[in-house]
């Protein structure tokens, strides 16, 4: 073996030996913090949940009677003003470093659902840095927005790339980083390395960070995802031929469209509100999609009616409008309403799914997530 060998096995050797002991000194760190987080009991960030009946999954209207325990929040997301009191205004200039990052945090990021850090300097926060900051914005597996406090000292604003074109020097910053979408709750190391992405960014700017405990935040975020899986429902009628036929292509164009359906490029026809809200949609029973290109010779032998019950507020009203075009297009196509498993769908069936519909969208309520909101629009997505 020669020289040249055996000093590159040593390397080798080397270079295995401190990737191991690095591995060991994090994990060592995040067992430390582990076992911090668990040295008192905490209580659930969010609600304590019972056992439902319910599946995370797609269903059509045909429940059981089965109901959810009363679920219990600790959160209180009640939220609060956005305007600072007239009492905490400062000018940038006289924002100082020392005083007490409280008296300027009066505004509620929706810790509901966020991992909500802040910064603070003594000096104004160069748009160059902040366009670094915000090019990080993708790098956590989660939505991630920032806010900074205005000049005159009375209102936050979200900065975007943007915006930094028209507007900036901020000193005071919020990070918020969200616990969960419909992807499931963020990683803790994910939001270990947002914490560190934060407090390096602070020392860059000389400025102090502000970063809650990782490890409560990820209790939270896997409490809040086990709520939002329970209630994370859709509900589907379909429609499907009475003789086994097809349905012709232009025939269900000209229908939705007629009913106020515009088609979308995602493959389906989408019943939208005057505030261009998603209702519920229409899309093919069977794997094609329905596109622009393709109606004019497309045939299918069903097509199917979603409605998306965290997504969409009133619910009850919606589901009954819903309900109602699905009978005319039944009647117009003449076809039948079926479940999933092809059953015939009765009046009953409906009347029960329209209950439990109702049952669902106020425990969102009683948590303070209700269905439709902002807070909503953003966890089911």
């Amino acid at each position: 073996m020669s020289d040249l060998q055996i000093i590159l096995i040593i390397i080798g050797i080397i270079i295995i030996g401190a990737v191991a002991l690095f591995n060991w000194l994090q994990q060592m760190r995040y067992r430390r913090n582990v076992k911090r987080s668990f040295e008192h009991e905490h209580e659930d960030a969010l609600l304590k949940m019972g056992k439902t009946g319910w599946e995370n999954e797609r269903i059509e209207p045909k429940f059981s009677t089965d109901s959810t325990q009363e679920l219990q929040t600790e959160a209180n997301s009640t939220k609060e003003k956005v305007r600072l009191e007239p009492k905490a205004r400062l000018e940038p200039e006289e924002l100082s470093i020392d005083e007490p990052l409280e008296e300027h945090k009066s505004v509620n990021f929706d810790s509901t659902i966020n991992y909500i850090t802040s910064i603070r300097a003594n000096k104004l926060i160069s748009n160059d840095k902040l366009a670094e900051l915000l090019q990080q914005k993708f790098d956590f597996g989660k939505p991630v927005h920032w806010y900074g406090l205005s000049q005159d000292g009375q209102t936050w604003e979200e900065i975007t790339i943007e915006s930094l074109h028209t507007k900036g020097g901020y000193i005071y910053l919020n990070g918020c980083l969200q616990l969960v979408d419909r992807a499931g709750p963020v990683s803790e190391v994910n939001l270990s390395r947002f914490r560190d992405m934060v407090e390096d960014f602070a020392l860059q700017v000389n400025a102090v960070a502000d970063c809650p405990d990782i490890s409560n935040a990820y209790i939270r975020a896997v409490s809040l995802d086990k709520f939002c899986a329970e209630v994370d429902i859709v509900m589907g009628i379909n429609i499907i031929s009475k003789d086994g036929g097809a349905f012709v292509g232009t025939k269900i164009r000209a229908l939705a469209e007629s009913a106020g359906f515009r088609l979308e490029s995602e493959g389906a026809f989408r019943y939208r509100d005057e505030n261009n809200a998603v209702l519920f949609s229409l899309g093919n029973y069977e794997a094609t999609p329905f596109l622009p290109a393709n109606m004019r010779t497309l045939t299918t032998h069903g097509i199917t009616f979603l409605f998306d019950v965290p997504r969409v507020a009133n619910g009850e009203k919606v589901f009954d409008q819903m309900a109602h075009l699905a009978g005319l297009f039944s009647s117009t196509l003449n076809g039948i309403m079926v479940d999933d498993n092809r059953v015939p769908l009765s009046d009953n069936g409906i009347r029960r799914s329209r209950e439990q519909l109702i049952n669902l969208q106020a425990t969102m309520a009683a948590h303070h997530i209700p269905a439709g909101s902002d807070t909503a629009l953003k966890l089911f997505i």
